[in-house]
């Protein structure tokens, strides 16, 4: 589903969404208000590259970062429940990973953690694209958080 057949479903459905991104730096918010009318169903979409910022913006509680580290579901769970707390949205993504280069023997580079908060349920995946570079990282990211909102946009009852 591309952005414009995003929107008008969320549009048909009545739902606002958001979004809450560390390694996509705003490539899903840029994809979605991209598309010609955004603004009907697109509430925020807000950047958290530091651990500060996800504390102070979105709600990220310091322990979860000390306990798990920026990369976790752990955190892409309290990233995408922030933004939809935040934003009164009804669906909101998050994305947080290791684009690139390098990365850990614990945390390898593509690695990266989404979260959909929904209704009171927030779920919570790992996709591990590997070591593709920054940009194809950065881009898979993108694509497969558009894919999560479009699924829950599908699922929810008009």
């Amino acid at each position: 589903m591309n952005a414009e057949a995003l929107i008008a479903a969320a549009r048909a459905r009545g739902l606002r969404l958001a979004s809450a991104e560390s390694c996509t730096g705003g490539l899903v918010a840029a994809a979605v208000t991209e598309a010609p009318g955004a603004s009907a169903v697109f509430d925020m979409g807000v950047v958290t590259y530091s651990n500060e910022m996800k504390t102070a913006l979105l709600g990220v509680l310091p322990d979860t970062l000390k306990a798990h580290g920026a990369v976790s579901e752990e955190v892409a769970a309290e990233m995408a429940a922030g933004a939809r707390a935040r934003s009164g949205a009804d669906i909101a993504v998050s994305v947080t990973g290791i684009a690139g280069p390098g990365g850990s023997e614990h945390k390898p580079e593509g690695r990266v953690c989404f979260g959909l908060a929904q209704a009171g349920d927030v779920t919570v995946e790992t996709v591990e694209f590997g070591a593709l570079g920054r940009t194809a990282v950065r881009r898979a990211a993108r694509d497969h958080a558009l894919a999560l909102l479009a699924r829950a946009v599908e699922a929810a009852q008009p």
